[in-house]
C-alpha cells in the first residue's frame, strides 16, 4: 500500500497540516492548531498518530503539537536549530521530544521523511522529502518565498536555501506551509526568486 496524504488548513493563519498515512501509521507535518480536528480526521482514516514532524518552530505550525502528543503519546520532532527561537514567535516552549538535522531520515513504519535544512525563515527551517513529494514549510511557496524579516530570519541564508531547493533532482510536487501546492519545475520557471537562481 502506498503512502497517502490529506491536507488540513489549521489555526488562525490557516497553515497547511499534512497527514501522511500508510496502513495504521500516521504522521502529522506542522499541525498548527485545532488538535481535536486533527485527531478526528486521523480516526476517520482508521490510523494512529505515530509522530508530529515540524518544518520549523513558529507558533502557526506547532500550535497543536503538544495536545496531539498528550492525547496519543506520539513523538514530536523539531529541527535542532530552532530550539533557541524567542517565545514571541513560538507562543511559548515548543513541546518537542526529539531533534533532527540536515540529511536525517525519519522513519515511521513505511513512512520515511528525509530532512533538508533550508534556513532563512528560521535557523532550523527545513524541507521534508518523501518520494516525489517535498514539504517546504515556510521556505518556498507557490510563486513566493517565506519572510526573512521576523526574529532570527536571515536573507542570505534564505538565498542559499533557495539554491539548494532549485538544485534538487526532478520535478517534485511541492507542498508549502501556506497556500496551494505546486511543482518544482513550475517554481523554477515562474517563481520570481527561484527563476533568478
Amino acid at each position: 500500500m502506498a503512502v497517502q496524504m490529506d491536507i488540513l488548513q489549521l489555526g488562525l493563519l490557516g497553515a497547511n497540516c499534512y497527514l501522511l498515512w500508510e496502513g495504521s501509521d500516521c504522521v502529522a507535518i506542522d499541525p498548527g492548531g485545532e488538535a481535536n480536528r486533527v485527531l478526528a480526521r486521523i480516526g476517520e482514516l482508521g490510523a494512529e498518530l505515530r509522530a508530529v514532524v515540524l518544518t520549523h518552530g513558529h507558533f502557526d505550525h506547532v500550535g497543536a503539537a503538544g495536545k496531539l502528543a498528550e492525547a496519543t503519546g506520539c513523538r514530536v520532532y523539531l529541527p535542532a536549530e530552532d530550539t533557541a527561537l524567542p517565545p514571541q514567535i513560538t507562543a511559548g516552549p515548543i513541546p518537542y521530544t526529539d531533534l533532527f538535522g540536515d540529511g536525517d531520515v525519519l522513519r515511521f513504519g513505511n513512512i520515511s521523511l528525509q530532512a533538508i535544512l533550508t534556513p532563512g525563515h528560521t535557523p532550523g527551517s527545513c524541507c521534508l522529502k518523501t518520494g516525489s513529494w517535498l514539504f517546504t514549510g515556510d521556505t518556498l511557496f507557490r510563486g513566493s518565498i517565506g519572510r526573512t524579516d521576523l526574529p532570527c530570519g536571515d536573507w542570505d541564508q534564505m538565498w542559499d536555501s533557495l539554491g539548494k531547493i532549485a538544485a534538487l533532482e526532478g520535478d517534485l510536487f511541492v507542498y508549502p506551509g501556506h497556500g496551494d501546492a505546486t511543482t518544482l519545475d513550475r517554481e523554477r520557471a515562474e517563481n520570481p526568486y527561484l527563476s533568478r537562481i
